[in-house]
């Protein structure tokens, strides 16, 4: 079984307050919860009126009026995005306009997406497009607050984290998240890049993470290193089943993530494909042909014939 990860679904929150989590940092969670969400969106709000909004969340009437309520007499300098998916980037615009102030992101993702309705992520925002194109390093000043671009890919090419110098904390959206693993889907998701990112958010060594979704991760290192352990042994089980006959993703994802719930196995597939894909171009797995949900996968020793 793969490494066990301390896991923390604990988060006391009310739909409609923005309650103050750090010095600097205030979260507002959106009303849409679900099984990628876990109880919605968490908006971030840095600093005391002049403020940065990261990942403002979804269009949804509700969640305006009370983001709205919450930064009344404040004005927003900067909008962050983490990347480009439904639950993140949607509100990014409209908050945006309303304070006259720029959106902020990676860009456009480096991959086109695709299987979307298959890979039950929370949907691609297709219409996104940060107004100011950041890449990794990139420094941005604001009222009593500082945020570093760190270029995180593998969830998405396009994944920004957003570091906080003066509380060194990570905004690590949906890169590492206490409450669950982050969703790796082909095309775009990247195993490789993903399980590379992981190292490097380890080796910054922060004191705090603040995912986008669910509560935060207050012992980042051992967390962390218990996620990548988790993936290394997740592509051990892998071949495992390949040892045993499993030649087939939508086989072995039952088997697999047995203790799951079922409406997860189609990101299972996805998730188990990016590690197919990851473990194809390092030569410890064959494949009759380009890897995809329905190739058939061997031990390089018992490939299957082309």
């Amino acid at each position: 079984m793969p490494a066990k990860i301390p896991f923390n679904r604990e988060l006391e929150f009310e739909y409609g307050r923005a309650d103050q989590v750090s010095p600097l940092i205030r979260r507002l969670v959106a009303e849409n919860p679900g099984p990628f969400t876990y109880t919605g969106t968490g908006v971030y709000i840095v600093g005391q009126g002049d403020v940065a909004v990261i990942d403002p969340g979804p269009n949804l009437d509700v969640h305006a009026d009370a983001l709205n309520r919450e930064l009344e007499g404040e004005r927003v300098t900067h909008v962050f995005v983490t990347h480009h998916h439904l639950d993140h980037s949607p509100m990014a615009r409209p908050l945006a306009r309303r304070h006259g102030c720029p959106v902020y992101g990676y860009g456009v993702q480096v991959r086109s997406p695709e299987g979307g309705e298959v890979r039950m992520e929370a949907g691609d925002d297709l219409s996104f497009s940060p107004d100011s194109e950041i890449r990794d390093g990139d420094v941005i000043e604001g009222a009593g607050w500082t945020i570093e671009a760190v270029h995180t890919p593998g969830h998405t090419s396009n994944h920004m984290c957003y570091a906080l110098k003066e509380e060194n904390a990570l905004f690590s959206g949906d890169h590492v998240m206490a409450w669950s693993t982050s969703v790796i889907s082909p095309p775009d998701g990247d195993m490789g890049d993903y399980i590379r990112s992981l190292r490097r958010i380890r080796a910054r060594e922060f004191d705090t993470l603040w995912p986008t979704h669910g509560p935060p991760v207050r012992d980042p290192n051992p967390f962390v290193d218990a996620y990548i352990a988790h993936r290394l042994d997740r592509e051990t089980q892998i071949l495992d089943h390949l040892s045993q006959g499993y030649d087939r993703i939508k086989s072995m994802v039952p088997a697999m993530y047995a203790d799951v719930d079922k409406r997860l196995y189609p990101a299972a597939c996805h998730s188990v494909l990016a590690h197919m894909i990851h473990m194809v171009e390092e030569g410890r797995v064959a494949c009759d042909g380009e890897p995809h949900l329905d190739s058939r996968y061997a031990l390089p020793a018992t490939a299957p014939a082309r």
